[in-house]
């Protein structure tokens, strides 16, 4: 009896082999271009890997160079490039949009063309800059934004850039509060809210920056507007 399960066990055996054997001879063709297009693939991945890494450093070194004009307030050098060979934030921006440096180039961009009062082009910089990957710079240029919208009379979205730059801030801030960017950005906001006649909103957010943010510079002459709005 063990025998003949053993006997039957290995012919089912035999056949499944057989079968896997048929189907491999009858989809040779097939499993060879399918490895082929798997194993081209994974050097695409690699080879873009390695391309997109070196754009990185690139666009890095780039962007700390134009970082350096920026700090010494060349700030049309910064933008534009100079005699050295520094390409500038413009060209960066343009070259390597797609990495993190191209995308500081943005922001940096819009600060320059910020310094210059040129506000119509600091906005379109500071729009192109994506607010997702840092939280320490991210909160600083939406509220480079709000200036921008602010100098171009778009009041509307300068308080939304204000109050969503107060949010960033605080969130990245592992107390949940950021007394530096965040009672600055709400005080922008209730500035503008004034000028609209909604003092309503502008009471609020000045209540909040005396409540919450304890020892901020933004404090120091807010019970002046709040007794103001009180009125």
């Amino acid at each position: 009896m063990a025998k003949k399960k053993e006997t039957q066990g290995n012919q089912e055996l035999l056949e499944t082999l057989n079968k896997s054997e048929a189907f491999l001879t009858k989809n040779k063709r097939l499993i060879i271009t399918l490895l082929i297009v798997l194993v081209a693939a994974i050097a695409a991945i690699i080879a873009w890997n390695h391309y997109s890494d070196s754009r990185n450093e690139k666009a890095s070194t780039a962007l700390s160079h134009s970082q350096e004009l920026f700090a010494q307030q060349n700030f049309d050098k910064a933008l534009k490039g100079d005699s050295l060979g520094t390409p500038g934030f413009i060209e960066i921006a343009s070259q390597y949009g797609s990495t993190k440096a191209g995308n500081l180039a943005n922001y940096y961009a819009g600060l320059c063309y910020a310094k210059q009062d040129k506000w119509e082009e600091a906005v379109k910089y500071l729009e192109a800059f994506s607010p997702k990957g840092d939280l320490l710079v991210s909160p600083l240029a939406v509220m480079a934004l709000g200036d921008a919208y602010s100098n171009t009379n778009q009041d509307d979205k300068a308080i939304s850039s204000y109050k969503k730059a107060a949010s960033m801030a605080d969130k990245a801030a592992k107390s949940g509060t950021n007394n530096t960017v965040t009672p600055v950005a709400l005080k922008k906001a209730a500035m503008i809210l004034m000028k609209q006649k909604k003092n309503d909103e502008a009471l609020e957010l000045m209540k909040e920056i005396k409540e919450k943010y304890l020892g901020s510079p933004a404090q120091q002459d807010i019970d002046k507007y709040i007794e103001y709005l009180t009125k």
